[in-house]
């Protein structure tokens, strides 16, 4: 398909609408945590002791090593605990900002400053969130409460959003949780490295979410060294071990044959990703609007970006911090299923619509059903992307009729697109 009619297919949602609608939603939040402490009222029992299913933990990075360690539980006690856990299957059922804000303000975060260091920490409150972490679907528990909690909302820019939070006395598992077998392996084995673990999990049919919460546990990784891992830090640990793996799955690998440009939009994020024939190289460039939540007073579009060429980086990305893991994990998971590599760039534009963060994995899922399950692209175009003759030509396009920046801010920001303006046979 000719990218001009890819394009041409392409819906482009009104932005004024949009952030009408997302001032009245924001309100809209601010309501349900007042639900959400009534609610809280009506689930105590015994003064202090909350009963419910946990189907998620967390773990802080502030004080380290001397950290805030959580277990995540629904305040209403009737509600669906494995519905509030972070997945790829809020993408699935539509889920926009204001739905992922209310499963997580509807989650109590019960805490205890904890040791990261766990090795063989199996009792107590540290044990009864390792037990939560390492189950295969949410477990009952008990969880004694010195204070009443605070109901607010704590937003990051790569974990999930968390609600309310209180100090915890003690956590009891109120049953056996069931261990799967391939956790049960990492587990048993002291002598196994992290990565390796995670990537042994995550070829076993495990998503990033789950082994992430396992590796943030403490449940990874060689015996002495095992540590609870902050939520923010095992996230993008996970994305980055998977997709250092699966690079070198496609290392000789044939690379595509032409240029291809897919598209996605989801909660105010629109996701151009530009792939052309050629070795592995990577790049991420973030567009964000004024007024979006990342950059509040800018004037202009705020740009930031990271690159990696075939052989991967040598330090962590700060400039697109998680998120450019996360887009990088989508893309090669694309490609390692074609058996093919390709150069890419992917260009995020962060609308005013994006009234909150939410977390990385709105990038992650944003990307990944770039190339199956687009927002915004019609059926007949599902699973096809639009094909240009050239690198070059493909980027021309998307500054003419996409984005919202011009080819010389882009080409200034850009490794890939300032490479690129000598004309090189293979683009």
């Amino acid at each position: 398909m000719r990218l001009d009619e890819y394009l041409d297919g392409v819906d482009r949602d009104d932005e004024a609408e949009r952030r009408r609608l997302a001032e009245e939603k924001s309100y809209a939040i601010v309501d349900h945590l007042d639900d959400v402490e009534r609610q809280f009222e009506q689930s105590v029992s015994g003064g202090d002791l909350y009963g419910s299913t946990a189907p998620e933990i967390f773990v802080g990075r502030s004080s380290y090593p001397e950290v805030s360690t959580g277990v995540l539980s629904p305040v209403d006690p009737d509600a669906d605990a494995a519905g509030f856990a972070t997945s790829g299957d809020w993408y699935d059922r539509g889920l926009q900002i204001e739905g992922v804000l209310e499963r997580r303000t509807g989650l109590l975060n019960a805490q205890r400053s904890a040791r990261v260091n766990v090795e063989d920490v199996w009792d107590g409150f540290v044990g009864t969130q390792r037990e939560v972490a390492i189950a295969d679907h949410p477990v009952d528990v008990e969880v004694g409460l010195s204070e009443t909690p605070e109901f607010d909302l704590s937003v990051d820019d790569v974990a999930t959003p968390t609600g309310p939070r209180a100090s915890a006395t003690d956590a009891t598992l109120g049953e056996n949780p069931h261990v799967p077998r391939a956790v049960e392996k990492t587990l048993s084995d002291d002598e196994w490295r992290a990565e390796g673990a995670m990537t042994y999990l995550y070829r076993r049919g495990f998503d990033v979410y789950d082994v992430n919460t396992i590796l943030s546990a403490g449940a990874l990784g060689r015996g002495p060294n095992r540590r609870l891992v902050p939520t923010r830090w095992s996230i993008t640990a996970v994305d980055d071990a998977v997709g250092k793996y699966l690079r070198g799955t496609t290392r000789s690998a044939d690379t595509i044959d032409e240029v291809e440009v897919w598209h996605n939009d989801y909660m105010g994020n629109r996701y151009w990703i530009v792939l052309s024939p050629g070795t592995w190289e990577f790049e991420l460039v973030e567009m964000k609007a004024p007024d979006s939540v990342w950059n509040p007073t800018g004037e202009t579009h705020y740009l930031a970006s990271a690159h990696e060429g075939q052989n991967g980086r040598t330090g962590y990305v700060e400039e697109t911090a998680g998120a450019y893991y996360a887009a990088r994990l989508g893309v090669l998971e694309h490609l390692s299923e074609r058996d093919r590599q390709a150069k890419c760039l992917v260009l995020r534009e962060v609308t005013d619509a994006y009234w909150a963060p939410v977390g990385v994995w709105q990038v992650r899922e944003g990307v990944r059903h770039a190339f199956d399950d687009p927002a915004g692209v019609p059926d007949s175009m599902q699973g096809r992307p639009g094909n240009s003759e050239t690198f070059a030509s493909a980027i021309d396009r998307l500054v003419q009729r996409e984005l919202p920046i011009s080819r010389g801010a882009l080409r200034r920001k850009s490794t890939l697109v300032a490479g690129r303006q000598s004309g090189l046979s293979d683009f």
